[in-house]
């Protein structure tokens, strides 16, 4: 099951191995270009650190994943791919986490610096809230002026998500739902007319876990 990471989280975390610190950016992206720019602001905020590593995992429709990471000059393998590794065990995509790296004078060798990586990630992981994306059909629903506001509430009221109302002459309801056809009797009944729904394409909803 996918999972992400709420909408506009963006947080720090720290931690020390023998007086190197690492100061791990977690943030939701949902694209390649939002997850380099969070890595960019990385940059600019610690400009004086020698390594800024970074991993994200952005989804794609109908598509793999798009997944890159970096070690920034620490040794090969010892950065980037950790922190991969343990975004992809917490199944969580559309992230992406920045490392930073202040030495502290004491070398920490290859597999020091996997688990220093690996675990400045787990680090920041930890106890973050998260989110399950499904997606939702997007219906029209329209009925006349005068029964709009009647029937808007008392499909609110119902648990029918109304996302949208277009007036005119006539007013459109934009409902999302999971299942359209099973929706109808509802929505017929509320409506007190034998009305039909016209499909208006997709909308993915973000569901607290």
């Amino acid at each position: 099951m996918t999972l992400w990471l709420p909408r506009g989280f963006d947080a720090e975390t720290e931690t020390e191995v023998r007086r190197s610190r690492f100061l791990t950016r977690l943030a939701r992206v949902d694209d390649e270009e939002a997850a380099r720019a969070v890595v960019a602001s990385v940059r600019s905020t610690y400009p004086d650190a020698r390594h800024h590593c970074l991993a994200f995992i952005v989804d794609v429709p109908d598509a793999q994943p798009v997944e890159r990471s970096s070690d920034d000059g620490e040794p090969a393998g010892t950065a980037g791919m950790p922190m991969l590794e343990v975004l992809r065990g917490s199944g969580v995509s559309n992230v992406v986490a920045v490392v930073t790296r202040y030495f502290g004078g004491v070398l920490l060798g290859t597999g020091g610096l996997v688990r220093a990586y690996s675990d400045a990630v787990s680090t920041a992981l930890a106890g973050t809230p998260r989110v399950r994306p499904v997606v939702r059909q997007l219906v029209g629903l329209e009925v006349t002026a005068s029964e709009a506001g009647r029937v808007q509430g008392a499909l609110m009221n119902r648990g029918v998500d109304v996302v949208d109302a277009d007036w005119g002459a006539s007013v459109l309801l934009t409902l999302a739902l999971d299942d359209p056809d099973a929706a109808l009797p509802l929505v017929r009944e509320v409506a007190q007319a034998d009305v039909d729904l016209v499909s208006l394409g997709e909308q993915v909803a973000e569901v607290p876990l």
